[in-house]
């Protein structure tokens, strides 16, 4: 239940007593030191001095906000300076905002960020200590009765391994999660935890560009560094780099924000997308699709006749837009009015291909 003026447990005065002892507590507006005459406790608008241990007591009860929260950062969390707390100290926005008014927005419905495909909630336990929510963030206004339950961090590596449709998913942060769950009443470890499970080391990456020690590692050095079947990438010419990010490392197939270039000072010109974590050098799956297409830049092109009607060479544009953007199955086999229309297509084929798959019976050169 949220925390009232009055939620303030024993053992969290008894920690901020014994801190004090190794000299003044300075956090988040709270101020509690001890002099030779007694006490100081001081918050936003309140200076109380001369104070005996059991006074401190009542006036840190009468204003348990402050010290709960200094409780929850500095013993429950710990970890100065790390990615954890770091993290959650800005799913809270606590470098921004008051501690009561964060108390109040944690309350009253939470405060909510996005971090990929999930949303993050941050609701007010007892005493101050927080409670955390995740769920995907197409079920954003879906009631928690309405979702399937978990209620373990480690369910949701299970949940992620496929898609709506039961294809499994190769790269961790590709924009096809599932939705309809609710993973809630998380402790702040439980879930760093499940944001593992699902985009493993963004946290870190993201706490490393924040600090200004993230290490990029671009695309000619990588490249450079494969070996056996993938030592062939490194013959990708510039120009189908270009391609290889516009086909893979864009809003639409990845939700991490492209931070390597060609080369420290040869930038590329497709953008690098706007996800909250970075994407620190090129994943194996753009690597693995590289080696193909290494393959094939090294074929020679070659001139190819075919009689087509307008409207059939704007359909075999539309095939390609449909396949490459992934909206096939969202066409519908009525809409023959869809270039990417299954009848259409197979009408096409069976005007236009021959009984060797050949378009307009034209065979490939080799």
């Amino acid at each position: 239940m949220p925390a009232t003026d009055a939620d303030l447990a024993p053992d969290q005065f008894e920690d901020l007593v014994d801190a004090v002892t190794g000299g003044p507590v300075e956090f988040d507006g709270l101020v509690v030191q001890y002099e030779d005459d007694g006490y100081v406790f001081e918050v936003p608008d309140l200076h109380r001095e001369h104070l005996s241990v059991e006074e401190l007591e009542r006036v840190a009860a009468a204003n348990a906000e402050w010290v709960s929260n200094w409780h929850f950062w500095n013993v429950v969390v710990g970890g100065e300076g790390t990615a954890r707390r770091a993290f959650l100290r800005w799913l809270e926005a606590a470098d921004e905002h008051s501690v009561r008014g964060r108390y109040d927005a944690m309350a009253d419905g939470g405060i909510h960020h996005e971090w990929g495909e999930l949303l993050v909630t941050v609701e007010l336990g007892e005493v101050g200590y927080r409670r955390y929510e995740l769920r995907h963030v197409d079920d954003a206004d879906a009631g928690r009765g309405t979702l399937t339950a978990h209620t373990e961090p480690r369910n949701l590596r299970d949940l992620s391994k496929y898609d709506d449709s039961g294809r499994y998913r190769p790269l961790k942060t590709a924009p096809s999660l599932v939705d309809g769950w609710v993973l809630s009443d998380l402790t702040s470890g439980e879930l760093k935890e499940a944001l593992g499970f699902v985009y493993p080391a963004t946290v870190e990456n993201w706490h490393r560009e924040q600090e200004g020690t993230l290490d990029v590692t671009h695309w000619r050095e990588t490249a450079e560094r494969q070996t056996g079947i993938y030592g062939v990438v490194e013959e990708l010419p510039r120009e189908a780099v270009e391609w290889v990010t516009e086909a893979a490392c864009v809003d639409s197939q990845c939700l991490k924000r492209r931070e390597w270039q060609y080369d420290e000072d040869d930038h590329l010109e497709t953008p690098g997308g706007d996800g909250p974590f970075p994407c620190r050098e090129p994943c194996s799956l753009v690597v693995a699709a590289a080696r193909k297409w290494t393959k094939l830049e090294e074929e020679d092109e070659h001139t190819y006749e075919f009689d087509l009607t307008p409207s059939e060479k704007e359909q075999l544009e539309a095939i390609v837009d449909a396949v490459a953007d992934g909206r096939t199955e969202g066409i519908r086999e009525a809409d023959v009015y869809e270039g990417a229309n299954r009848y259409r297509a197979r009408y096409l084929r069976a005007k236009r291909f021959d009984d060797d798959g050949n378009l307009c019976g034209v065979p490939t050169e080799e």
